[in-house]
């Protein structure tokens, strides 16, 4: 007899693929390029291939990625079953989708394990400690109790950030100050979220630049010190990388898999200030699951990745 599937929580987000594609296709984005622009006509020929693969390059979608979908676009085309407009923009949108579907994987939290521990990690500035704040809150509407770890010891302004998120969520905040030892921290965190019998404790870590090799052997510490606690934890290493920095997002992505196996990817300033393309350029060339995509400042701007859906709001379909 087949066991029963172990009971999980899943995060809701009601209205968010409103949001998402209004606030996708704004600013000067590639994901505002009218596919029309493209053609002086209705019919699609060789120069207008050629300015798509530009244009997806200049876009960050990367060149694995845009080699990739317009290959398959090229042979189409060679086929004489690409001709028009609308024939190129179906098959763009299907091509690209098949670089996100295999992305698709929400976070899911076990009902069994307490606490969950996800581990948050990524370099300064791309939202990071404001992606806990929001995600604590997903995670408190889904009735999961929460616990934070200020585990960037390096920067004063970060445990303060951290601790504001949680006086205004109302969460527990687990703190040293600056200077501390992050994986002493963590390590504290775990034993009191343990002992109170909370949910789910998310981890913040030092901003790293991923070409600094002696910050990322302090990730591994604090891996070490989790699994001590527990074998299983951290169960979730999830990167959080900036959509406008391009290309060094990827670049990011892949020295941090590299450094600690990440399980989960979240986007953020995907606002129409970013071209956008690195989502493909990263599901391309690590196949990590995508969590969450974050279009905006608000708690509500943060929400659950789906590849349809993000296709829709990238085409501008309702």
């Amino acid at each position: 007899m087949a066991k029963p599937d172990k009971k999980t929580t899943k995060l809701k987000q009601p209205g968010f693929f409103t949001r998402m594609r209004a606030s996708l296709n704004k600013g000067n984005s590639w994901l505002t390029y009218d596919l029309r622009n493209l053609l002086p006509g209705e019919t699609v020929d060789q120069d207008a291939l050629d300015e798509l693969e530009t244009q997806l390059l200049l876009s960050d979608v990367g060149v694995d990625a845009t080699g990739q979908v317009m290959h398959r676009l090229q042979t189409l085309y060679d086929g004489g079953r690409l001709r028009t407009s609308k024939d190129l923009g179906k098959s763009l949108r299907e091509h690209l989708g098949n670089i996100l579907a295999p992305c698709e994987a929400p976070l899911e939290i076990p009902d069994d394990v307490q606490p969950y521990v996800i581990l948050m990690v990524g370099v300064n500035g791309v939202g990071k400690t404001t992606t806990i704040g929001k995600l604590a809150k997903k995670l408190q509407d889904a009735n999961k109790s929460v616990m934070l770890a200020a585990g960037d010891t390096f920067r004063a302004a970060a445990v303060e950030q951290l601790i504001e998120w949680g006086e205004r969520n109302k969460v527990p905040v687990v703190s040293q100050g600056s200077g501390a030892d992050s994986a002493s921290v963590v390590y504290d965190a775990y034993s009191r979220a343990k002992a109170r019998g909370i949910d789910v404790l998310i981890a913040d870590t030092a901003g790293r630049l991923h070409t600094q090799g002696h910050l990322m052997e302090e990730l591994k510490k604090i891996k070490r010190v989790l699994a001590k606690q527990n074998a299983d934890a951290p169960h979730e290493i999830m990167l959080v990388v900036d959509a406008t920095t391009g290309g060094n997002a990827l670049q990011q992505a892949v020295a941090f898999n590299d450094a600690v196996g990440l399980t989960g990817i979240t986007v953020t300033k995907l606002d129409g200030s970013a071209s956008g393309g690195v989502v493909f350029a990263i599901c391309q060339k690590l196949g990590l699951p995508l969590r969450f995509i974050g279009v905006g400042e608000t708690v509500d701007d943060l929400g659950v990745f789906e590849s349809e859906h993000f296709m829709d709001a990238l085409f501008d379909r309702a």
